[in-house]
């Protein structure tokens, strides 16, 4: 029986690490509307989370805030940490079976987001704190598998495109933070 395409079941499938699931919205152009929706959902959680835990100290507009912000900033951070891995992935730490596109690796990567959905529990006294760093490392897991899939890498492979494109992205970050004056923001 085939595996259902719906998004419910796709997140929760790149939740348990499966590489077919990874395999599958690799190929499946018409899922990178799923993708966006997925990483929209989990910015949301992620929004609604802190935006809880800043009503203890703030009020409805640092909730609302703390929403708007977290969700451009998912979104902008997922396209560029996915358009990092492409470069570095298709050129400088090219497989010999690599080949891919940034549409492939944007859809594994969104999809490699579903376990972040634990993070609105990150206003929880002390158990948020440990779900949130648990859901952290678990996307990064599954970051790794999407890269894994996408570019057809081995895992050390992945794990280095994964590191060095976020990296990357961390540096960009914080460079435009410098420049602007400001605080980074980190996602």
């Amino acid at each position: 029986m085939a595996a259902s395409t719906s998004l419910f079941n796709r997140m929760l499938r790149a939740s348990q690490l499966a590489p077919g699931l990874y395999e599958e919205v690799e190929a499946d152009t018409s899922a990178t509307g799923q993708a966006v929706v997925a990483v929209v959902l989990v910015s949301i959680a992620t929004g609604v989370g802190s935006g809880i835990d800043a009503l203890s100290g703030g009020g409805a507009a640092d909730f609302t805030w703390g929403l708007m912000f977290g969700l451009g900033t998912a979104i902008a951070g997922w396209l560029l940490w996915a358009f990092f891995a492409y470069v570095l992935g298709v050129s400088i730490l090219k497989g010999p079976h690599t080949s891919s596109t940034w549409g492939e690796l944007l859809r594994t990567m969104g999809f490699a987001n579903s376990p972040g959905l634990l993070r609105v529990f990150a206003f929880m006294p002390v158990a948020g704190g440990v779900i949130t760093v648990i859901a952290y490392v678990w996307m990064l897991i599954a970051t790794v598998v999407a890269i894994r899939q996408a570019l057809d890498f081995s895992t050390g492979r992945a794990i280095v495109t994964a590191i060095v494109g976020w990296l990357a992205y961390m540096f960009l970050i914080f460079g435009l933070a410098a420049l602007l004056g400001s605080a980074p923001i980190l996602v």
